[in-house]
């Protein structure tokens, strides 16, 4: 999950200002974007319901952490990395420190890329590698911590890091959640490309619809189906109901489309 800033310049009962929010929750066969009013936990909480359980992989914003108790979230160590970059760059005598966390955290990364690539065989010795090199990387932050001469920024980032070590930490035991956020970060980019040309929707409606479609498109894409053929599809269906929507709505959905659908709306494309 995510979410970014989203411009509606529409009056709307109990909203002050036209500032949004689009949120995009990604699962392994949908993604949906939502338009919301508030930044605030009731969103994700409200869209996952009381009874969800399982892992959500996010960044370390505030609204996530109060998802309950069912809900563990891992945390994304690309903004792990960024607290150290920032760090480095932020105080010239700090910069050997801050690239030496970077390359202890890419590492983890390479480390972990290669344990889950890796077949049966080879995934236990890459497994005990990944956890030896996350022992010894606490091991150093908690020795860098008990240094009374630390300063203010290496102690924020150190921190942090020890604060939400058990979310980051989660995918050790759950190899299929990633290390990182960045494919719901890359869900975003079009809406925020989007934003910097036209600022936004002119009218709620317009930005639910903004919202819909962009759950369509990336729904379709997550699948392999193609928007262009699927959307025109979907409206000769329309066209031939009348004006109206198909009464077979579920038809349409990716996971319940036929063989041949797949293969005609197939993206990228079948070669001939």
């Amino acid at each position: 999950m995510d979410e970014t800033r989203w411009r509606v310049f529409a009056e709307a009962e109990g909203k002050t200002g036209s500032l949004w929010w689009l949120w995009v929750v990604i699962t392994g066969d949908a993604v949906a974007y939502l338009l919301e009013p508030t930044r605030s936990a009731s969103v994700p909480q409200n869209h996952l319901g009381p009874d969800a359980e399982g892992i959500v992989s996010a960044d370390r914003y505030v609204a996530y952490k109060a998802l309950g108790s069912k809900i563990r979230v891992a945390f994304c160590w690309c903004h792990v990395r960024r607290d150290f970059i920032e760090a480095g760059d932020g105080y010239k005598k700090l910069a050997a420190w801050g690239a030496a966390w970077q390359a202890r955290i890419d590492n983890i990364f390479r480390i972990n890329a290669r344990r889950v690539k890796a077949d049966p065989d080879a995934f236990l010795f890459e497994d005990n590698a990944l956890r030896a090199a996350l022992c010894a990387m606490a091991d150093d932050r908690e020795r860098e911590l008990q240094d009374p001469a630390l300063h203010p920024a290496q102690k924020a980032a150190l921190e942090s890091l020890r604060n939400h070590w058990a979310g980051l930490t989660i995918f050790v035991s759950n190899p299929a959640i990633p290390m990182d956020n960045n494919e719901a970060e890359r869900r975003l980019r079009n809406p925020v490309m989007g934003r910097k040309n036209y600022y936004g929707s002119g009218s709620l409606w317009s930005g639910r619809l903004a919202a819909s479609a962009f759950t369509i498109f990336q729904t379709c894409l997550l699948n392999n189906i193609n928007p262009h053929k699927f959307m025109l599809d979907y409206l000769q269906a329309c066209a031939a109901n009348g004006g109206l929507a198909p009464r077979e709505l579920d038809a349409f959905l990716p996971w319940n489309l036929t063989d041949a659908q797949k293969v005609a709306w197939r993206y990228p494309e079948l070669p001939p």
